[in-house]
């Protein structure tokens, strides 16, 4: 996975100072990686790190705006300082990774199916705090996805079924994982699991590697609790059966 922030590390660099960053300033094209209809791919840094010695593997759709404008900002300061590329995307990633409510709402869930006791821990903040270690964070759209400039959610259009976006995703996160062998992998909601059993189908990860029925912890998710509620015992079972390395 060959990095892509020197191309636009002077863009980056010449972002404005001083201020929150706004759309206007981010979904421009010196950060316009494809577009393909009312869809556009756009640049951010914090998914270019990968923490491959990690036990935990999360991966979610894809990073939204607000994940978008804290990675760029914690990425400039970085490279004003002078910091080296992996350091500036590292920063990055432990920044802007579930930013915002979702990641209170990912932490409870995680702590719900008692991955802090495997880990050794005394609650999953810990990972995103003091062990970050420990945890790896990425999306199955590697890079920000809009439509229209909003966020994209992964049903319209549906992702597996666009060459545009199925193409951008899956090859992608296909050398991630290659790179994760050992790792348990929770998948956040129903595409992003879709796509992994798709692996799974064509024998490239292995199905006891993952936990399966997690919820997207999007507070857009109004379905979260139910479909949380229904899977936890399962997931529980799941992480008893394994022995994280």
């Amino acid at each position: 996975m060959r990095s892509q922030l020197e191309k636009y590390k002077s863009a980056i660099l010449s972002l404005p100072k001083d201020r929150i960053l706004s759309k206007e300033d981010l979904l421009v094209d010196d950060f316009l990686i494809a577009r393909d209809g009312k869809l556009e791919m756009y640049y951010a840094p914090h998914n270019e790190y990968i923490n491959s010695s990690a036990k935990v593997m999360i991966i979610g759709l894809t990073p939204g705006f607000t994940q978008m404008r804290t990675a760029m900002q914690v990425a400039k300061a970085a490279l004003e300082q002078g910091l080296p590329d992996e350091e500036a995307c590292k920063q990055a990633k432990e920044a802007a990774r579930f930013a915002g409510t979702m990641k209170e709402n990912l932490i409870r869930m995680l702590n719900g199916i008692g991955l802090h006791r495997h880990l050794n821990l005394s609650g999953c903040e810990q990972l995103f705090r003091e062990h970050q270690t420990l945890l790896h964070t990425t999306s199955l759209l590697r890079f920000p996805v809009f439509v229209e400039k909003k966020n994209y959610s992964g049903t319209h259009p549906n992702l597996l079924s666009t060459p545009f976006l199925k193409n951008a995703a899956m090859p992608s996160l296909h050398d991630e994982l290659e790179r994760m062998k050992q790792t348990l992998i929770i998948p956040l909601g129903k595409i992003v699991e879709s796509a992994l059993c798709a692996f799974v189908r064509e024998g490239k990860l292995d199905d006891k590697q993952c936990i399966w029925g997690f919820p997207h912890p999007s507070g857009a998710n109004g379905h979260r609790h139910k479909q949380f509620a229904d899977h936890q015992e399962r997931m529980r079972n799941q992480l008893k059966g394994l022995n994280l390395p």
